[in-house]
């Protein structure tokens, strides 16, 4: 994603599946950089949500984290206030197709921006628009890294496996959220993908 106001360093954010903790993770990591005095801004292209909810939504938070105006991180009519994937809440509201390259146009940065964070759907293969998913996305944007959130338990091998197979074009951290150091599964499976699999793994978004 050539620009002249490309971010010093530019990751993507995504997740092995939906709810593992992408937002919270990527809160985290932009409030640790922001710590260290470095200017962050984050994106999130397009959201989708419950029209009933009252919790803020994955923009609001990140906009929190970041100190930008919601608006910046996630352009208002990219809100799709129905809980499916973006393209099919786009066609449940009766909103126009939505298409990767209008998506990566709209993420803007500011000049000397540190930390650009892009904060993608679901899980990897999840659709993010009708022609493509958040690895399009990552494709489309050429981040500097990506970071694969992932659950600490019960089928997270696979679901590394899974999506580190189909990022094996980008640099990949993997982060296994809510890790327990008292949990036995958390410490095996942490072990294998790093030991048997050679995989970076994480336990703490900071350590990013």
């Amino acid at each position: 994603m050539p620009s002249v106001d490309r971010p010093a360093r530019l990751v993507v954010v995504v997740g092995t599946g939906t709810e593992v903790g992408k937002t919270w993770s990527s809160c985290r990591l932009l409030e640790h950089a922001r710590s260290q005095q470095l200017r962050v801004a984050a994106r999130k292209p397009v959201q989708s949500f419950a029209a009933d909810s009252t919790a803020p939504t994955d923009a609001d938070q990140l906009a929190a984290a970041t100190g930008e105006p919601v608006e910046s991180v996630c352009p208002r009519h990219r809100w799709y206030p129905v809980a499916m994937a973006p393209p099919m809440a786009a066609e449940v509201l009766a909103k126009p197709v939505l298409l990767l390259d209008a998506l990566t146009e709209e993420i803007r940065w500011p000049a000397g921006i540190d930390l650009g964070l892009v904060e993608t759907v679901g899980g990897l293969r999840s659709p993010i628009a009708h022609d493509g998913d958040s690895r399009d996305l990552v494709r489309r944007i050429e981040p500097d890294e990506v970071l694969l959130v992932a659950d600490a338990g019960l089928g997270t091998i696979n679901a590394v496996r899974l999506a580190t197979e189909a990022l094996a074009f980008a640099k990949v951290t993997t982060l296994l959220n809510r890790f327990d150091a008292d949990n036995e599964l958390h410490r095996r499976n942490r072990e294998w993908l790093e030991v048997r699999d050679c995989l970076r793994v994480i336990v703490d978004p900071c350590a990013f």
